[in-house]
């Protein structure tokens, strides 16, 4: 399996976030739906990573910067044929990776509350994040769940 970045407008990448897309809107209300477009995910500020295997699409995930000190989890997402097989675990490692080296002092993402997104908590909790208030231009949410953790 090999992460690297990629263009989020890219045919294959652009189903998947499709499919994220309609998970998110089939899960939670219109204004509690935070994932990003594919064309915001090329938007300064952001890099955007896929995980492949011989050159088949598995999941992709992207890092936004909030300010020079902390820094956002966007669009992480495994293809349903690759779910249980470490494809989230890498990619968050990766990205809590990433942004240690770029020096940020905090890290943090928005999931939602609904059984759907289960995995995607244990996960983050499994990797040191807590449960937070909102952040950036997030606002208290009964369909948002909010995480951080320190980098340093």
């Amino acid at each position: 399996m090999i992460i690297g970045t990629d263009d989020p407008l890219r045919d294959d990448v652009l189903r998947l976030l499709e499919e994220h897309l309609t998970d998110m809107r089939a899960t939670s209300p219109p204004e509690s739906v935070h994932a990003l477009d594919p064309t915001a995910l090329t938007g300064p500020g952001l890099t955007f990573w896929t995980l492949r295997e011989e050159g088949r699409l598995l999941g992709c995930a992207a890092l936004k910067e909030l300010d020079p000190r902390h820094a956002e989890i966007k669009s992480m997402r495994t293809a349903a044929v690759a779910r249980r097989r470490g494809v989230a675990s890498r990619l968050l490692d990766h990205v809590l990776a990433t942004a240690r080296e770029r020096g940020y002092e905090r890290l943090s993402l928005e999931t939602g509350t609904q059984d759907f997104f289960a995995p995607a908590r244990a996960l983050y909790v499994s990797r040191g994040f807590e449960e937070c208030g909102p952040f950036a231009s997030y606002v208290p949410d009964p369909h948002s769940a909010f995480f951080s953790r320190p980098l340093r």
